[in-house]
């Protein structure tokens, strides 16, 4: 169950961009890094352009938690792992829908198994 408002979930799905800053070990924020977003249904999602090896998904694996912004929303999230196939197929069709406009030599990375396997759900908290 999501616990997104509804006038975030609108906002962060309406940005073009998201700034994500994993929490390391130490409870600091990591700096934040910009990567795209997409929602589907109540939930918000994003994937590692380069897979598990990109900096800020490995920084996701320390805690588990962090801090975003986008739309003028900032929050403080969970980051867990997605690896329904159903949800990832939403999500790819997301990702085509939102992002078309940059054309395949950016969109297609997104929906390759290495990023399909760097997805993460956010959750408030």
């Amino acid at each position: 169950m999501s616990d997104w408002k509804a006038d975030e979930l609108t906002a962060i799905e309406g940005a073009d961009e998201l700034r994500i800053a994993p929490l390391r070990r130490n409870g600091t924020l990591r700096e934040p890094t910009t990567i795209w977003v997409v929602r589907d249904g109540d939930d918000l999602y994003v994937r590692s352009f380069k897979g598990a090896g990109s900096h800020w998904y490995r920084g996701t694996r320390a805690r588990h938690q962090g801090h975003i912004e986008a739309g003028g929303v900032g929050r403080d999230v969970r980051f867990v792992d997605e690896t329904d196939p159903g949800v990832n197929a939403r999500i790819d069709d997301a990702y085509r829908g939102k992002y078309q406009h940059y054309g395949a030599q950016y969109v297609d990375p997104m929906l390759a198994p290495p990023a399909r396997a760097a997805t993460l759900r956010l959750e408030p908290r």
